[in-house]
């Protein structure tokens, strides 16, 4: 089974980039992305796309041009997530083949990126969104959006927003922060998946 959980490994570099997908994929979590705001990001896509393209949704965060999605496309990356909802970014994503995940926080976005052709939405922020934003917008939304929480969302409170009708999660310095060694990922991946295992349960 896939687990609804994307790593966010913003600040990562390409030589340590592999090494880190690997306890990522052995603890469960096969969507991985590496935010542009990285160092060389693209590089790092490309690496992790040859190593573990076949098995792991691999793709881009922070993407704010389509300028960026087309260089996305050209390192093997099929996913793209932004903070914001830029049309002209989901619809460059779409063209390429990649799953587009835009940042929303109000009705008018979500909207606006469904019909653009998201394949999902990430509430971001969702701390500044709440349980509460979510579990109001949810009976606007078409049955079956997938609404993802990043921000504010994590291993302590996956029940208040799995509750609240978020359908995953984007995880960031809970799983990741630069520096990190493989090994101190592989235990923050094993607790997330651990709980929100228990929190599905």
């Amino acid at each position: 089974m896939t687990l609804p959980l994307i790593a966010i490994l913003r600040g990562i570099t390409p030589p340590e980039a592999t090494a880190v997908a690997q306890t990522l994929l052995d603890a469960g979590i096969t969507r991985i992305e590496v935010p542009m705001n990285s160092p060389d990001p693209l590089t790092s896509i490309a690496n992790l796309v040859q190593a573990f393209g076949d098995r792991a949704l691999i793709g881009a965060g922070t993407v704010l041009s389509v300028a960026e999605v087309d260089a996305v496309a050209k390192a093997g990356g099929q996913l793209i997530v932004s903070p914001n909802c830029d049309v002209e970014v989901i619809k460059a994503t779409k063209l390429h083949g990649m799953q587009s995940w835009p940042g929303i926080f109000t009705p008018t976005e979500a909207f606006a990126a469904l019909k653009a052709g998201a394949d999902g939405l990430k509430l971001f922020p969702g701390a500044m969104a709440g349980t509460a934003g979510l579990a109001a917008m949810r009976p606007i939304l078409p049955k079956g959006t997938l609404v993802f929480a990043v921000g504010g969302a994590g291993p302590e409170n996956f029940d208040d927003w799995i509750a609240a009708s978020a359908d995953g999660f984007g995880l960031g310095s809970a799983i990741y922060k630069p520096n990190m060694t493989p090994a101190d990922v592989a235990t923050r991946a094993q607790r997330i998946v651990e709980a929100y295992k228990q929190a599905t349960a």
